[in-house]
């Protein structure tokens, strides 16, 4: 199978990582600076491209912003949640994980994967069954970062929290109700970061293995976040009692 990627910054991430192309499409008489860049990055490579009209982007690209260009690659793999944790010893630091409950818009994991990016985080872990995977549109708003980012899956998230728990980690949940504003809450050490369903938050057995809940204070008469909003909230608060 293969994955679509289209958009000046996602190709060029795609490209950069070293993914394996099968084809690149760009469009005939573009003019853009990052094109010129892809395009030397292509040849640096060895991987041919292909000039077409924008109509045939257009179709390739269900419609979607190419900004004129588009390539098909090798689909994303995903690893295993040892690697994520392998990734934060080799860099000497305490592991950041962020545990994405259930998604369906492939719009919040997008977002949710470019915030661990952002933040340094180690990795995402995602459910096999009921969430959205590693999709075009995800890696088309990860802007990028899914090019860059270690997105494990598991078969049961709560069974995934223990072994996590196994490994050190203390596991931070957000819900409504927590017990705890996130100022509060010490995320210094090895932490991972549960982030509920979009429609239903954590599942009761999710919400029991965690060891701390927190909240987001809510000022307003909105009683909560979009779940990748909440996300970058919680993670940043974790970088920055980490960088002081």
């Amino acid at each position: 199978m293969e994955d679509r990627i289209f958009g000046t910054n996602p190709v060029f991430e795609a490209l950069s990582s070293g993914r394996e192309v099968d084809k690149l499409f760009i469009q005939e008489g573009a003019r853009h600076s990052r094109l010129g860049q892809i395009i030397a990055l292509a040849k640096k490579r060895g991987i041919r491209y292909t000039n077409v009209s924008k109509a045939k982007l257009d179709e390739l690209s269900d419609g979607g912003n190419h900004q004129g260009v588009l390539l098909f690659a090798a689909m994303h793999s995903y690893v295993e949640i040892e690697d994520i944790i392998a990734l934060a010893r080799e860099r000497g630091e305490k592991p950041l994980v962020i545990i994405a409950e259930g998604l369906n818009d492939p719009h919040n994991l997008g977002s949710i994967i470019r915030t661990a990016n952002a933040a340094g985080a180690h990795g995402v872990i995602i459910p096999k069954n009921r969430s959205v995977g590693l999709t075009s549109t995800v890696a088309k708003v990860s802007a990028g970062a899914i090019e860059h980012t270690m997105v494990a899956r598991c078969t049961n998230i709560a069974s995934c929290i223990d072994k996590l728990k196994d490994m050190g980690l203390w596991i931070v949940g957000t819900a409504l109700e927590g017990s705890m504003p996130i100022y509060d809450c010490d995320m210094k050490g090895a932490t991972g970061i549960v982030i509920g369903s979009e429609g239903e938050g954590m599942s009761r057995l999710v919400r029991e293995k965690c060891d701390f809940l927190v909240k987001i204070p809510m000022l307003g008469q909105t009683e909560s976040l979009n779940a990748s909003v909440a996300t970058g909230v919680i993670v940043y608060e974790a970088v920055r009692q980490r960088i002081g």
